[in-house]
């Protein structure tokens, strides 16, 4: 016997639909590839999307086949969203940052038939069009562009696919479980994964981000994900924004720190999501130009261990709450994401920090475990005792795309690749990845513990911790630092800095500061780079030996 109540298939289309009814003139804020800002609305994004899934029946495509793009954070790339995924084809965002030999692969691999792209990354098409095969059709995001025709003959443009196209469109129903988005990891040991997300997973992942001990969404809030639409879906925002009827404003390619402190002031946005780098950038701007950030009630950092100085620097100086999140490809992306229980009002103003600096517990639909490594054995949730973190829910990888051996471990959880603490509220705090700790005489050093210090330095911009071969301790940690403009800090001053702040064995042998660091498309520092240029420093050269 089953419940006497109504059944709806939870599909990607039910949020448009809801959009546009309930807050159709709600702003949708963009900025073009060409910097030009253009206003539509809940409305009219249906409208659009709904033309282009008119203009699909031309395309011969089936069911689950995919359609990749390629493009910033602008109203065209949504639109194509909610057409592609509520016509029931998979809607595969593609990094643009990768190499170009792993975006051939995820290409070929996801056999996509369509690729949409900003003009943006023209030169990028043009350097792949020949070894993608099963890609049928490019269409450029915008008007036609006679420039565009002569590099790319074949191209053809959404504002014209789309111009003459019905606005009505009955969307299809199917089974929740069919696919809807497909994502590929950053691919930085082989080649990308795919993570194939489905109708039901992405929609309860969404509700899951709504929650107030999530992203706390509502229909008030203007919400600016900085994080891109190619990364994890920017975390599940654009679809969080239809189903809580809030305003978005979408940055599209310009993400330096002036030009999303200008959209937060001129747009009021109260709440803004990006990797650590990002926020770096906005907080050097927003003190340039004097500015308070005054709409801004809150931030959202995930993608990286977020170095206490932001968090303060945010919360003292701009009167903004710092939610850490935690998650990735493969969950969705939302793992956990940190705000305080009732009870921690009682808490001391250090104890309260502290707590702030983890990146939280797990909403409903995931849970956490901490286990040894080698034999799986569960570990104490005490807040101290460090372990590989697994988990597993209703919007967690079960297979990787196109690969038949599960992802998951023989009991059911997903290797996450994390070093973690838990305690017993589910708090959870990442020590570190597995593959970024440093193991120096036999003990293990968090390479995210000596970064959070560095950068807490007034004249430290950026720093990565990497382990170094070392002829005695097998490795040690250095720190490859960016200085502030104008800043005269020496190594020597570096290093005293840690004095105190960590055992003097943990304390990195050498600083060298360099111009940039490299980071990935989504804002991560590439540490493998630094590996390769400076792993053996301490081979090289002669330092103090720690002790």
């Amino acid at each position: 016997m089953f419940g006497k109540m109504m059944h709806q298939s939870l599909l990607i289309s039910n949020l448009i639909e809801h959009a546009a009814k309930y807050h159709s003139d709600t702003p949708i804020i963009s900025r073009e590839v060409n910097s030009q800002i253009t206003t539509t609305n809940w409305l009219q994004v249906r409208q659009n999307s709904k033309r282009l899934a008119n203009a699909f029946s031309s395309f011969n495509l089936e069911q689950g086949d995919r359609l990749a793009t390629i493009a910033w954070n602008n109203h065209r790339h949504l639109e194509s969203w909610y057409a592609i995924s509520g016509s029931g084809y998979v809607c595969h965002t593609i990094n643009p940052r990768l190499f170009p030999e792993q975006l051939i692969f995820i290409i070929n691999d996801a056999q996509d038939k369509v690729i949409f792209f900003d003009s943006t990354f023209l030169p990028l098409i043009n350097a792949i069009q020949g070894k993608v095969p099963t890609v049928e059709r490019f269409i450029c995001y915008g008007a036609r562009d006679e420039k565009i025709v002569e590099a790319l003959p074949h191209v053809l443009f959404y504002d014209e696919l789309i111009q003459n196209q019905s606005a009505e469109f009955a969307w299809p129903q199917f089974n929740e479980e069919t696919p809807s988005s497909l994502c590929y990891t950053s691919g930085t040991t082989g080649n990308p994964k795919g993570v194939l997300y489905s109708h039901r997973s992405t929609l309860l992942h969404t509700m899951a981000i709504c929650f107030p001990d999530s992203l706390d969404l509502s229909a008030s809030d203007i919400v600016m994900p900085v994080v891109p639409m190619f990364h994890v879906n920017a975390w599940g925002v654009p679809y969080a924004a239809a189903m809580t009827g809030c305003t978005l404003v979408l940055p599209g390619p310009n993400l330096d720190g002036d030009s999303l402190v200008s959209l937060i002031d001129d747009y009021k946005v109260t709440i803004a999501l990006g990797v650590p780098t990002i926020w770096q950038g906005l907080l050097t701007a927003a003190k340039s130009r004097g500015t308070r950030l005054e709409s801004m009630t809150r931030n959202v950092v995930g993608g990286a261990a977020c170095p206490p100085s932001i968090i303060r620097d945010f919360k003292h100086n701009y009167a903004c709450d710092t939610i850490h999140a935690w998650g990735m490809s493969e969950t969705s992306p939302l793992g956990t994401a940190n705000h305080p229980k009732a009870k921690h009002a009682a808490l001391s103003a250090e104890d309260f920090e502290k707590l702030r600096l983890t990146q939280g517990r797990p909403p409903f639909g995931v849970e956490l475990r901490i286990v040894d490594g080698e034999n799986l054995t569960p570990l104490p949730n005490d807040g101290q005792t460090q372990g590989n973190l697994q988990i597993r829910g209703a919007w967690i990888v079960d297979h990787y795309f196109n690969q038949e051996q599960s992802a998951l471990t023989t009991d059911g959880w997903f290797d996450t690749g994390d070093i973690a603490t838990l305690d017993a509220d589910g708090y959870m705090t990442i020590c570190d990845r597995a593959k970024d700790l440093i193991k120096s005489g036999g003990e293990w050093i968090s390479s995210v513990e000596i970064e959070n210090i560095a950068v807490g330095h007034p004249e430290i911009r950026m720093a990565a911790a990497i382990a170094a071969r070392h002829a005695k301790w097998d490795e040690r940690p250095i720190l490859i630092a960016v200085k502030n403009e104008n800043s005269t800090l020496t190594e020597e001053e570096a290093r005293a800095y840690f004095e105190n702040k960590l055992a003097r064995w943990q304390i990195p042998d050498v600083v060298i500061f360099v111009e940039a660091l490299p980071v990935n498309g989504t804002g991560k520092i590439v540490k493998a780079e630094l590996r390769h240029q400076f792993g053996d420093v301490l081979l090289k050269s002669e330092v103090v030996e720690s002790v």
